[in-house]
């Protein structure tokens, strides 16, 4: 498979590592420093570039009739627009927060807590801890599982601690973000009562996870059409 690479930070050169040991071919490698307007053949552009970026270089590959895989967090409201875009060109998306396998599973299980919690008076709230160069906050994975947390609660949406709005703050879900040192990324979902707390948490050693479900992603979103999600990559139940 032909791979395009738009961004070409840490994680698109770990990327790129692991794509070739599979097999496959990077014919680009961009870095936004050149106008992005040859994909050079590519079959599939996977796009970890910045939130001011992203949306742009989705719609350009779209247009050269090259799916997407994208790991770049933070343009979330141009959503619907990236979506139409594929759409109309008639090639295949995946947006994920996360790809790692174990962040997708995470993600399962914060569900079936959050469907179990439901009918009890606990107190619900988001930690997530990252490296010092992340540019977005919260993290995309934080409100993934805060969406996950809101299908099955009192809370109306989410927010980020320290920004809480001066009205109705009992109905946010609130997300506390750190940023330390070179953290890859962890995450805590916290049930808090007078009496107890339920926690759960995932951890991540190193971000081989991550560029490694992007590159599964990619192989499995070649020849097809239309707006996929790693349940789909992983054939999960949503």
């Amino acid at each position: 498979m032909k791979i395009a690479l738009l961004g070409y930070g840490k994680m698109g050169q770990l990327i790129a590592q692991l794509a070739e040991e599979r097999g496959h071919e990077i014919v680009l490698k961009h870095t936004g420093e050149s106008p992005l307007d040859d994909f050079k053949g590519a079959e599939v552009a996977i796009d970890f570039s910045t939130p001011e970026s992203a949306t742009k270089n989705m719609k350009i590959a779209f247009s050269h009739k090259v799916s997407v895989i994208c790991g770049t967090t933070g343009w979330l409201n141009a959503y619907k627009e990236v979506c139409n875009s594929c759409m109309k060109e008639g090639v295949a998306f995946i947006y994920a927060s996360n790809f790692s396998l174990g962040v997708n599973l995470f993600f399962a299980l914060n569900k079936q807590l959050a469907l179990l919690m439901e009918p009890h008076p606990y107190k619900t709230s988001i930690e997530e801890i990252h490296h010092t160069q992340k540019l977005d906050a919260p993290s995309g994975t934080a409100i993934s599982l805060a969406e996950g947390v809101l299908q099955h609660s009192d809370y109306t949406q989410w927010s980020l601690a320290g920004n809480e709005p001066t009205e109705n703050v009992t109905n946010d879900l609130l997300i506390t973000s750190k940023r330390e040192g070179s953290v890859p990324g962890t995450h805590f979902v916290r049930y808090d009562s007078d009496i107890d707390r339920i926690e759960i948490s995932h951890t991540a050693h190193n971000r081989n996870g991550f560029a490694l479900g992007a590159v599964v992603a990619a192989e499995w979103i070649l020849n097809k059409k239309g707006v996929f999600s790693m349940s789909d990559v992983l054939a999960m139940k949503a």
